[in-house]
């Protein structure tokens, strides 16, 4: 079994690989490599199907478990003694999705940010121990990450499940529809990086000058 492969993962583990997973994801900083989109997608989709592989009911309850309390266990790792985060290498995945953090508070604000972070990989990850290491207060960031983990946690897989329904036989190819998910989050990962890259050095040229 491949633990970065859904259907592997779920068709061993079944809803519990969903909790252990997510919670992983979003409370520990190595979780950036796990397929949370994906396993959430892909667990819709098998809950459609005839042989209905996995429960809807069970899918949606351990994903928001997994999702919130994950996102409450990265907040306390970030408040007591995250900041060792940052002196990550300077190019690496979780330097630039810290960066990218930033960047979406200051745009958006941080209720908004902890809500959309949820729908953006690897920045899903960072944002609960950044908002514990800049000392965003408990109850704003609990708040916060309740509602935008609870709309993640939910949407994807009834997505899946709609799509399940609509197309008979589609469980059959959820590991094409992975192989698919994954290409398009990592062209986007790859455009926002070239995109910050880009903005540094334009950043640094005027400075150099």
């Amino acid at each position: 079994m491949h633990l970065l492969d859904p259907g592997a993962l779920l068709g061993a583990f079944g809803v519990a690989g969903i909790f252990v997973v997510l919670l992983l994801e979003t409370g520990l900083l190595i979780g950036f490599l796990l397929p949370g989109d994906t396993l959430l997608l892909a667990a819709g989709v098998l809950s459609a199907g005839p042989a209905h592989t996995l429960p809807l009911g069970g899918v949606l309850v351990a994903a928001t478990a997994g999702a919130l309390l994950g996102a409450q266990a990265g907040y306390a790792l970030g408040r007591a003694g995250g900041r060792w985060v940052l002196r990550s290498s300077p190019e690496g995945r979780l330097r630039a999705a810290l960066d990218r953090s930033g960047a979406m508070v200051e745009r958006y604000g941080t209720a908004r940010t902890i809500v959309l972070a949820r729908f953006v990989p690897v920045v899903r990850t960072v944002i609960n121990p950044l908002a514990g290491m800049t000392r965003v207060p408990l109850r704003t960031f609990t708040v916060w990450q309740v509602v935008g983990g609870a709309v993640w946690a939910c949407a994807i897989p009834l997505a899946g499940w709609a799509l399940g329904t609509r197309v008979p036989g589609l469980e059959r190819y959820v590991t094409g529809l992975v192989v698919v998910a994954v290409g398009a989050t990592v062209v986007t990962s790859l455009a926002q990086w070239l995109r910050t890259r880009g903005a540094r050095r334009g950043a640094a040229g005027p400075a150099d000058g």
